[in-house]
């Protein structure tokens, strides 16, 4: 295999605090594996790391293979600190969520080492306190479960600590709410990492449609519409995603779903709740308001790699779902 053929990898090192959340190292790492599964270009290497052995998660059930804390990370490596619970399952009483004081003092002081520039840091439910304590949200947007948020806004006191958050990304530091909202930022994750649509192929794998944007309360457009489970209407939506510039009619979509333009055009109104090109539109106003916000091209240039035939086009479709025009969204941000 040439290097041209072999997967970018991209090294995670998960961290496995005790009475750690089952679901909060599942719920994001099966996303990572659904992932790898979906194409070849990246990989998720994963490690499960931590200050012991074997823990007891928060069902009862024992975590095992964890490996030591590492000396060094690797540029461009990405650290999931996983939460933790008061009460597992089966102790019959709360446990301190900030004891087992000397194996968490020790995840504390290695992420106080350990998360240099270059790497990325994603917290998972209460792995933001521990990422707080190393000092790691000082300055920083963060988040983590509603029933934390006190905690903390005291061990970061310099972090603007939001509510309401499903996840936050700020720079190379990502917070989550805590349990399904690390699948919901691991698949942001992915979307950013590898493309829509894996992320979209991933989330449709583990039956979950309707994920969200961190700090949006509305649906994420490349989202919207996809909670149904008719595979004709996948195919023609995961076509869609992966190149929404294409010149896509609905005889061509219907080609992708082995229907005909008529029944897909039913199935389309019927399950997606809009027509075919609505949906074409929104998919590709989402990559242009990418572009609008994360890069300095000119309109013309963002209609053109959206797929919009002209400027006015791409204006005219965008006005009928923004309030402000595209320049403008664009200056505000």
């Amino acid at each position: 295999m040439s290097d041209k053929e072999r997967p970018r990898k991209i090294p995670v090192f998960v961290v496995v605090p005790p009475r750690v959340l089952l679901l909060d190292i599942a719920g994001p790492v099966e996303v990572l594996r659904r992932a790898n599964l979906e194409q070849s270009a990246v990989r998720f290497d994963i490690t499960y790391i931590g200050p012991s052995p074997d823990v007891r998660s928060s069902v009862g059930l024992s975590v095992s293979g964890i490996v030591p804390l590492p000396a060094t990370l690797p540029e461009g490596a990405m650290v999931i600190v996983c939460g933790s619970v008061d009460e597992p399952l089966g102790t019959g009483r709360p446990q301190d969520r900030l004891g087992d004081g000397p194996l968490e003092e020790t995840i504390v002081k290695w992420l106080r080492g350990s998360i240099q520039p270059g790497v990325e840091l994603a917290t998972i439910c209460s792995g933001a306190l521990l990422a707080a304590r190393a000092g790691l949200l000082e300055g920083r947007e963060c988040t983590t479960h509603h029933s934390m948020l006190s905690d903390l806004a005291r061990l970061a006191p310099t972090a603007r600590v939001l509510e309401n958050r499903l996840f936050i990304e700020d720079g190379e530091c990502m917070t989550s709410a805590g349990v399904t909202a690390g699948i919901d930022l691991m698949l942001a994750i992915v979307a950013r990492k590898v493309g829509h649509a894996t992320a979209l192929a991933a989330a449709r794998t583990l039956v979950i449609y309707l994920r969200r944007a961190g700090a949006d309360p509305q649906l994420s457009p490349w989202l919207q519409g996809r909670s149904h489970l008719h595979r004709a209407i996948h195919k023609a939506q995961d076509a869609i995603g992966a190149n929404p510039a294409h010149a896509w009619t609905v005889d061509a979509l219907a080609n992708v779903a082995a229907t005909s333009p008529r029944h897909l055009s039913r199935l389309f109104n019927e399950h997606v709740g809009m027509s075919v090109t609505d949906y074409v539109n929104r998919i590709r106003l989402a990559l242009a308001k990418e572009l609008v916000n994360g890069s300095q091209l000119g309109m013309e240039q963002v209609a053109d790699r959206a797929g919009f035939s002209s400027a006015r086009q791409f204006r005219r479709a965008w006005n009928r779902l923004h309030d402000q025009p595209p320049a403008r969204t664009r200056n505000s941000g």
